[in-house]
């Protein structure tokens, strides 16, 4: 799918997004707004006073009195209206966050994610806390409209040309915070991708520690780094300078407007059909309040802006045309009991995949696949090789709806699979790819990732992984900490591991993408003989060029640039397909081993 280029339509967005919290949101709109508008007490309250100074009933200490009781209301609306606003944010923060983690796993898996960690983490980060602090800015806005208005109002009825100078400053203040807004945009967006590309440089340099020591690269990473800092440094500061700057504007526009009103309202003081002192006090007393909403207008344009940066790069993580998926309202489950996970059916056990006329090619590329038939048996062991780019992992991708494909079907028992991503997982199918992807937990949280099996499955698991000696000689047995990525452990004991997580989880179709790349010959052997012996009525599904995998195979897949060429058994393909041939005999020269000798070996 294809992002959209054009702006996103901001107000819209945050209106849809206000939509996940509607009741926080109108209190927060109800508590802000008196918050703004409740200084209109005592700015007539000051009025009365002094116009009425000396009168029986009406002296300093009833003023006192009652300012402090317009004080404690007004510190009770303020903590009530700061704790809901607390909550309001954080529901429309989950919102988004919920809503990107939900499309990026509803995405296919092997296309879900094109962006570098750094620009993830940027984006449910700050760009989500730029979005909830400009939702959160337009109950303000309420405010200031109601507060503006009845300002306008009460200031009109004394003098109608002191409130047009009053409220001219902010007129000029949305101008100019208008026609800085490309720039905004610019350098808002450009501080974050700076950002972005520090944080993904962090991510890759921490997971590559050994290779960097090896190589003895430190000070070219670290030039890198400094390079990368450098340049974050110079938007972030860009974009905080042009920020500093329209807030001095505001302010240096309202206090030189302010100095100006007060001029001419001090000089009208005295004069026949001049201003009372009372008068005066009320447009000293709403002119700092005009000024902190002036300011606030000003403000929040920009912030506007920079939200609608922020929703644009957040809907471009989602990869789809329709931005509403971003603030879709959904359950957060903030209280109560959290939802437990529903396993899916077994349904069936299989007995037979079909997959007809299969075809995938990668976006703006020629590798893929083509046409692509094939058939498994229940407990059939299937071996799909090729050279490298043959179209090997991309036939089991786009079987288990890892990808998108563009043609062809998959069936299970005679059932066409219309959603395979959500279809083929445990308990009907696990999949290994080439490179597993351990958690910095104890191996036992890897292996069961939430699962509460019994201490008996999780070992038979291990068995059938060949990875009960590894176990058996770790410092802490399974509540060995693997690190990150699994970098404590080999290559053939992460692949080994992963082989585990599958067989703990007793599926219906096993699928391994060049499982024992990593592995010994020995190895390799006793983990196929102990598949075959304790889960002989699974069905395999296994991408290999190795010689003890190829020999146990049922039937025989040969890919060549995306299409099938060969398929059978061993020693039909070692007579009849030279393309077969040929890989068997580099296999041979790898392994030092007789190519006469190995011709003869059937599957045992």
């Amino acid at each position: 799918m294809t992002t959209r280029k054009s702006t996103l339509p901001t107000l819209r967005m945050m209106r849809e997004l206000v939509k996940a919290a509607p009741g926080w949101y109108l209190a927060n709109v109800f508590l802000w707004t008196s918050i703004w508008v409740l200084p209109v007490i005592p700015a007539l309250i000051t009025q009365r006073f002094f116009d009425d100074l000396g009168t029986v009933g009406f002296n300093p200490a009833t003023l006192i009195a009652a300012l402090l009781g317009y004080g404690a209301a007004r510190i009770a609306v303020m903590f009530t209206a700061m704790w809901n606003d607390v909550h309001f944010m954080f529901r429309i923060s989950s919102t988004l966050r919920r809503n990107m983690i939900q499309r990026i796993f509803a995405l296919p898996g092997a296309q879900s994610v094109k962006e570098a960690p750094g620009e993830i983490i940027s984006r449910f980060r700050e760009d989500v806390e730029h979005v909830e602090e400009a939702t959160s800015m337009t109950v303000d806005l309420v405010g200031t409209a109601l507060f503006g208005t009845i300002a306008a109002i009460v200031l009109t009825s004394i003098d109608a040309q002191m409130t047009l100078l009053v409220f001219a400053p902010l007129l000029f203040m949305v101008v100019v915070a208008e026609r800085a807004g490309t720039r905004i945009r610019r350098y808002r967006n450009s501080a974050r991708e700076a950002t972005e590309q520090i944080t993904g440089a962090l991510g890759e340099m921490y997971g590559a520690v050994q290779t960097i020591k090896v190589a003895g690269v430190e000070k070219p990473m670290i030039e890198h780094f400094k390079k990368l800092n450098n340049e974050r440094r110079k938007m972030m500061v860009r974009d905080k300078v042009l920020t500093a700057m329209l807030e001095s504007v505001f302010w240096n526009t309202l206090s030189i407007g302010t100095g100006l009103i007060l001029i001419l309202a001090a000089g009208d003081l005295g004069r026949p059909g001049g201003l009372t002192i009372g008068e005066f006090a009320l447009f000293v007393f709403f002119l700092d309040y005009v000024t902190d909403a002036g300011w606030f207008l000003g403000a929040f344009i920009a912030r506007f802006k920079q939200a609608g940066v922020s929703f644009e790069r957040m809907h471009a993580l989602l990869h789809t045309d329709d931005p509403y998926l971003l603030v879709q309202k959904g359950e957060l489950y903030l209280t109560g009991e959290m939802p437990e996970f529903v396993t899916p059916d077994r349904d069936a056990h299989l007995d037979l995949l079909e997959v007809d006329g299969l075809s995938f090619r990668y976006p703006g590329t020629r590798n893929g696949i083509d046409d692509i038939d094939l058939t498994l048996e229940r407990g059939s062991f299937t071996v799909v090789t090729g050279k490298i780019g043959s179209g090997k992992t991309t036939l089991l991708r786009s079987i288990l709806g890892l990808v998108d494909v563009d043609a062809g079907t998959v069936r299970w028992n005679g059932e066409t699979v219309a959603e395979p991503d959500d279809f083929f997982v445990p308990p009907r199918s696990a999949y290994t790819p080439q490179v597993p992807k351990l958690f910095s937990l104890t191996l036992r949280e890897n292996l069961l990732l939430g699962r509460n099996e019994t201490e008996a499955e999780l070992e038979e698991a291990i068995r059938s992984a060949a990875l009960d000696r590894d176990v058996a000689h770790m410092p802490n047995g399974l509540e060995t900490l693997v690190g990150p990525l699994g970098m404590r452990l080999s290559g053939g004991q992460v692949q080994r591991t992963a082989a585990a997580r599958m067989f703990v989880r007793d599926p219906e179709l096993l699928v391994f993408d060049d499982l024992s790349s990593a592995l010994d010959v020995d190895t390799e052997k006793t983990l196929w003989e102990r598949l075959f012996a304790e889960h002989a009525e699974s069905t395999a599904l296994v991408v290999s060029h190795r010689r003890p995998a190829l020999q146990r195979a049922d039937q025989i897949v040969v890919l060549d640039e995306g299409r099938v060429v060969a398929q059978g058994k061993l020693d039909e393909l070692l007579a009849t397909s030279p393309e077969f041939r040929e890989l068997w005999e580099t296999q041979a020269e790898g392994n030092g081993q007789s190519v006469a000798a190995e011709a003869t070996v059937l599957r045992s």
